[in-house]
């Protein structure tokens, strides 16, 4: 689809919102929120759905203003010390139709001034849920090497999260696919510049890397037993 979602004022106002994290302010411009940043990504959200689709019907793409896949502006801020009361970037996760949280297989784009990237997999999964991606590795090695080593895959992909410093329990040190083993997130990203964002043919470069990234997001989520 060629159509431009977003302009300069998106990052403009998130640039603004850095230094000026606070009520008072987002009050008084709250009125540019809702016309530059929210209501471009609910509608990138919507126009996506059928590129999104074409990568696997098993992920959402909810174009609610709450409750969707839009993550909101507004951080929780009760376990934290910094209590700054919003983000200042403006994210949205197409996650699997299982998934409750963010926690869930999902397709990541993360929009900030000098950070643009879209991003694959599954962040912080619970212990069941690692527990059953390290038996799929270990169980499927070819297949887990075709996902996840492919050169296609890695030229643009970079793998990130953090990991175990030892051997998860059950696992030998010598085992060929120890790092990945060791993972405690399945995430890879891939980065875009900032001018990138406000082409017509943005929805479709990140569909592209979705695609690009699917025999990576197959593993992992029929490696939890959910549907692909």
């Amino acid at each position: 689809m060629t159509q431009t979602h977003f302009t300069p004022e998106l990052f403009q106002f998130l640039l603004e919102l850095r230094t000026n994290n606070n009520r008072e302010w987002f009050q008084a411009n709250k009125d540019r929120y809702e016309l530059h940043v929210k209501e471009p990504i609910l509608q990138f959200i919507q126009d996506f759905e059928p590129s999104l689709h074409s990568v696997s019907t098993r992920f959402i793409a909810d174009a609610r203003a709450n409750g969707g896949s839009m993550f909101r502006i507004y951080r929780d801020v009760r376990f934290s010390k910094d209590k700054s009361p919003y983000k200042t970037q403006a994210a949205v996760q197409f996650r699997h139709e299982a998934g409750r949280s963010a926690h869930a297989p999902g397709f990541y784009l993360h929009l900030a001034p000098g950070e643009v990237f879209a991003g694959v997999g599954i962040w912080h999964p619970d212990s069941a849920s690692l527990g059953k991606i390290r038996e799929s590795i270990d169980a499927n090695p070819g297949k887990w090497e075709r996902a996840a080593k492919d050169p296609d895959f890695l030229s643009d992909f970079s793998i990130g999260g953090s990991s175990l410093k030892r051997p998860p329990k059950g696992f030998d040190q010598d085992h060929p696919y120890i790092e990945d083993l060791k993972r405690k997130d399945h995430i890879a990203s891939v980065a875009f510049d900032d001018v990138d964002v406000f082409s017509p043919e943005f929805l479709d470069d990140f569909a592209d890397v979705c695609r690009q990234a699917s025999p990576y997001m197959e593993f992992l989520t029929t490696s939890l037993g959910l549907p692909y």
